[in-house]
């Protein structure tokens, strides 16, 4: 990719071609009017006004040590004037700066900017002395120095813990959206920021040893790393250039005519490689802006088509970046919805993460929510209020040491899934926990399956994340590799050491990744709801909040690349055809310059293809099934409580066949009934037939119908049991294996059937 000319003379090719396209006019003009001297001379001031900038610019690839086809253009150019063609001269100065503009159009790269990390770094501290609290310049910092955190306050510098517990976001440096808690004599990373109460730190680190500055180094020399890409023209210069001037000079020694000559270099002047490829890429470019995936540049298209590698950021990126609700427990004698409602009432008022996320679930189940009163919270603790005349709070639990087996069974449960507890205690008593995490994309599934058939090879998920979560989701996604528990330092250093293997691309969201997507050929960045910093460290931008447009895009940039290659050798084939025929004299120069515009027009309208939708691609929904889509995944959102009721019915059921496990069971087939069972009716009726043509048929959804079958069997063995129940007087201890095993059994399915249509068809849809 060419950049020397990029920055240097931002407007002079515009206005080169604003000139030799009037002059060429002019002369045309002059010449129907009969006045030949009049258009020669305008066409020959035309030609001479394009000689300086193409002198300039084959002298700069010169310097940078690079020999373009530009000199054939130059040579050319001088060539006409020397014999006087002058119509010739004028129309390859218009080529020339036709494919200068475009060139310069497609592929002026946009800085590096960095502005959003040095925004957000720390300029100054408040250190403790015997004299109380004082600010001072960050440089002033020195270790052992005691620093003031405060509630919302950046870390200044790398530090450890004193005295209270600090409540850390440290999403800036790992990428996690969740907080996190550092005890006295923990260690703390600069750049976080304080999610609590304010707490002391002792400094172990000056600002220009602290992390958060070493992230804006590591990211400008990273940005440095990342080399242009040479384009086309000057890859074929090494043979094309000595090839057209060996046939020149051949066409005049043999026949001893310079007309000749300038002829062979006139028809060899290569705008299609100056017009071919930058007509693909920009075409390419605009087809992925379309779909909200805005390109720095060409060079960053072209990289994307020759991709090989793809490295992801977990957090933001696979995932959503939004804690969920995972699952509601309450204790022997407590329903989950009673535990949601008193949860989501009292984090009404707090401003925490987890918080917003309980109350959303809440809202989403259509729960009444009651207004709390005399709310405190305490930062890292949790907040404490009154609802309904109850003393509640929710956060942690203050005696783990005490706790019964429900409760220890959630530890384990939030263990196992990698999820954050938020317990629910009222009136001194716990009585329930929510379970969150921070789920997969909908749509992660189908676009690292789509980005396998694009030609991406290997797949790696990096994170600041602990080992056992970040391995889960590589497990689901299928991924080759993942690497956990990495800081920015650590994800440049894999994308690195993934660069000497293949042409990578690193996808990510925060402040964290910025490094490593300058580090990478290709950085991609989530910018819908990422960091600026990250956005403008990235070489591609995804404007919307879906990943499955990245699949779109190396699609597009495969594509656009294949017909650029196409373009600009099926030119040099046609251009080598007419310097053979200009050789033997076949071809005067202005007929060449004609017949060479010619095959300009075919090149740029072969390179417009780009711009076309691929057959190929996912075929686009209709208006009725999209809105069918949306109506269906707002009901699964809307029935979640009824698959959180099936686990619970068979949780109960060891408790043994008592009313209370009878009266959970029954709870659950009504859910079942009145609500689970009419969804899927509805989507077997109505959904599945809308998605067929676009998934190829009907077959495609055939292994979901199988689903619902089995979901409706398993409903009706339930219904069976508690027909025998009724007609008993009570469960009978031998029900419980057989009801046990359909509770879990229905619950295992309608969490798959769920998630395979959110990934397989909700994923569709805007």
């Amino acid at each position: 990719m060419r950049q020397t000319h990029v920055g240097a003379w931002p407007r002079l090719e515009p206005a080169l071609l604003a000139v030799t396209a009037a002059a060429l006019a002019a002369g045309g003009g002059a010449w129907l009017a009969g006045d030949a001297a009049l258009a020669h001379l305008l066409w020959g001031l035309g030609t001479l006004c394009a000689v300086p900038p193409a002198v300039g610019w084959v002298l700069l690839s010169l310097h940078h040590g690079r020999t373009g086809v530009d000199l054939i253009a130059v040579l050319a150019l001088g060539g006409t004037l020397a014999v006087h063609e002058y119509l010739a001269g004028v129309l390859i100065a218009l080529m020339l700066a036709t494919g200068r503009t475009l060139e310069g159009a497609a592929q002026r790269r946009a800085s590096h900017d960095l502005r959003a990390l040095l925004e957000h770094a720390p300029r100054s501290a408040r250190r403790r002395t015997a004299a109380g609290v004082a600010t001072v310049p960050l440089g002033e910092v020195a270790v052992g120095d005691l620093l003031v955190v405060g509630p919302g306050e950046t870390v200044p510098v790398d530090g450890r813990v004193e005295g209270a517990t600090a409540t850390l976001d440290e999403s800036v440096l790992s990428g996690e959206s969740l907080s996190v808690e550092r005890a006295a004599g923990e260690t703390v990373r600069s750049g976080v920021v304080n999610a609590g109460g304010a707490f002391e730190l002792r400094a172990t680190a000056a600002e220009q040893d602290s992390t958060y500055a070493s992230i804006v180094r590591l990211a400008g020399q990273a940005g440095a790393e990342s080399a242009p890409v040479v384009r086309l023209a000057d890859r074929y210069a090494v043979w094309f250039l000595p090839l057209t001037l060996a046939v020149a000079a051949l066409a005049w020694l043999l026949s001893g005519s310079a007309v000749r000559a300038v002829a062979v270099l006139v028809v060899a002047t290569p705008c299609p490689l100056l017009l071919a490829a930058p007509v693909a890429i920009v075409s390419g470019i605009s087809r992925a802006s379309r779909l909200g995936v805005v390109m720095r540049d060409g060079g960053a298209l072209e990289n994307l088509g020759r991709a090989r590698t793809l490295l992801l950021d977990k957090t933001g990126t696979l995932t959503r970046g939004r804690p969920q609700v995972l699952d509601v427990v309450g204790a022997p004698g407590w329903q989950p919805a009673d535990v949601l409602r008193l949860a989501a009432s009292l984090d009404q008022y707090s401003p925490h993460v987890l918080a917003g996320a309980i109350v959303d679930t809440a809202h989403d189940r259509k729960l009444v929510l009651p207004m709390p009163s005399h709310v405190t919270e305490e930062p890292g603790q949790g907040a404490t209020g009154s609802v309904d005349g109850r003393r509640v709070c929710v956060g942690r639990l203050t005696a783990p040491g005490d706790r019964p087996s429900w409760a220890r069974a959630v530890d384990n449960r939030a263990l196992l899934d990698g999820a954050a507890v938020a317990w629910l205690t009222v009136d001194g008593c716990p009585v329930g926990a929510v379970l969150l995490r921070d789920p997969l994309r909908r749509d992660a599934p189908r676009t690292l399956r789509e980005l396998r058939a694009a030609g991406i090879e290997r797949l790696l998920m990096l994170t600041g994340d602990r080992a056992e979560p970040a391995h889960e989701v590589g497990a689901v996604l299928g991924l080759d590799d993942v690497r956990a528990g990495l800081d920015p330092a650590g994800k440049v250093a894999v994308v690195r050491a993934e660069r000497e293997h293949a042409v990578t691309v690193m996808v990510g969201d925060g402040v964290n990744d910025a490094p490593a997507l300058a580090a990478a050929d290709v950085g991609v960045a989530m910018g819908a709801r990422g960091s600026t910093a990250s956005s403008e460290a990235a070489d591609i931008v995804l404007t919307t909040d879906r990943v499955d447009r990245l699949a779109d895009a190396v699609v597009i940039a495969v594509r656009a690349r294949r017909i650029a290659v196409q373009s600009a050798l099926g030119g040099m084939v046609l251009s080598l055809a007419a310097m053979a025929a200009a050789a033997f004299g076949l071809l005067p120069p202005a007929a060449g310059a004609l017949l060479q515009e010619a095959i300009d027009v075919a090149v740029i309208l072969n390179a417009l293809r780009a711009l076309r939708v691929d057959q190929s691609a996912r075929p686009a929904l209709t208006p009725a099934a999209e809105a069918l889509i949306h109506r269906f995944a707002a009901e699964h959102d809307d029935l979640q409580d009824v698959i959180e009721a099936v686990h619970g019915a068979a949780d109960r059921l060891s408790d043994g066949p008592g009313p209370q496990s009878l009266a959970a069971v029954e709870e659950a087939h009504r859910l079942l009934t009145e609500r689970l069972l009419p969804h899927e009716y509805a989507e077997e009726h109505h959904l599945y037939p809308a998605l067929a043509p676009v998934l190829g048929g009907p077959e495609a959804t055939a292994t979901m119908s199988r689903a619902h079958t089995e979901i409706e069997r398993l409903s009706r063995r339930i219904a069976t049991h508690l027909r025998l129940a009724h007609a008993e007087g009570g469960l009978a201890p031998g029900q419980l294996d057989d009801l046990r095993s359909c509770l879990y059994g229905l619950h295992t399915v309608l969490r798959l059937h769920f998630t395979q249509e959110e990934e397989n068809y909700f994923s569709l849809a805007q």
